[in-house]
């Protein structure tokens, strides 16, 4: 039986895991690979992992730190960061990780997904759209290169491109509420959700379970992606690692099944 997923998502940064706001100012929070231990003695469902350096400097992935990740990960492990090429997702999926992740390029070259895809397989390819509400009137646009550059694409247009072509999985993250806690972007959530007929996973704002299950009622089965939920503890956010007990994760799968309520989805 399908049910949500709970995801812890770790951004690198030079090498540390790291934890930013509105995709700026990384605040340094510890040793990824410890918190990778940590994840599998709490049994976490998967692993997101995104280097958030690779693309805005143009550099490979970290094949090294990669193969540290997928040795010690004892849950599904998605890579992200640098991957512009089919023989470097290859040689990422040949060091143990389920799924790797694009962004730029998937927006720079679409024929990538369909690449990756045929070479992968579909359920091994996921396209990460970070998102910002236009400045005026409804619509989301979708960034690339760590937020810094626009690209006058929709987030619907893009998310419907990226399945079209291949895509697995989308991972609809917000700029906008990125480490600020304060709930999902719903709105967002809500339009990409009825476009796409894959898994779709949801990161950007999640400041507690309740807002795990609030996603989870308008959305139904999706992931539920957060970083600093995950990392953070109490009103000065001590650094403390975290991550729901079986019988919370059971009330999120509950939440699955309720009505979705109307205004968002």
């Amino acid at each position: 039986m399908l049910r949500p997923r709970v995801i812890p998502c770790l951004l690198l940064h030079k090498g540390g895991l790291v934890k930013t706001a509105a995709f700026k100012d990384p605040k340094y929070v510890g040793d990824p690979i410890n918190a990778v231990k940590i994840f599998n003695e709490k049994e976490a469902d998967e692993l997101l992992v995104l280097d958030i350096d690779a693309s805005v400097t143009n550099a490979e992935p970290n094949y090294r730190l990669i193969a540290q990740f997928a040795a010690e990960c004892r849950m599904p492990l998605c890579y992200g960061g640098g991957i512009k090429t089919v023989e470097q997702a290859k040689r990422i999926s040949g060091l143990g990780v389920e799924k790797v992740a694009i962004s730029s390029a998937a927006v720079e070259n679409s024929a990538l997904i369909a690449d990756l895809a045929a070479d992968l397989g579909r359920q091994s390819v996921v396209v990460v759209l970070d998102t910002k509400k236009a400045s005026t009137g409804p619509d989301y646009e979708v960034w690339t290169h760590n937020g810094r550059k626009p690209t006058g694409l929709k987030v619907e247009q893009a998310a419907a491109a990226a399945v079209a072509a291949g895509a697995g999985e989308v991972v609809l993250n917000s700029i906008d509420n990125d480490g600020m806690m304060r709930g999902y972007d719903l709105g967002l959530a809500g339009r990409v959700r009825g476009l796409i007929g894959v898994p779709l996973s949801v990161l950007g704002g999640a400041g507690s379970l309740a807002d795990m299950g609030r996603l989870i009622e308008v959305c139904g089965i999706v992931g539920a992606a957060a970083g600093s939920l995950f990392v953070f503890k109490g009103p000065y956010r001590a650094v403390l690692i975290s991550y729901p007990t079986i019988t919370q994760r059971e009330e999120l799968a509950r939440a699955s099944a309720r009505p979705a309520q109307p205004g968002h989805a």
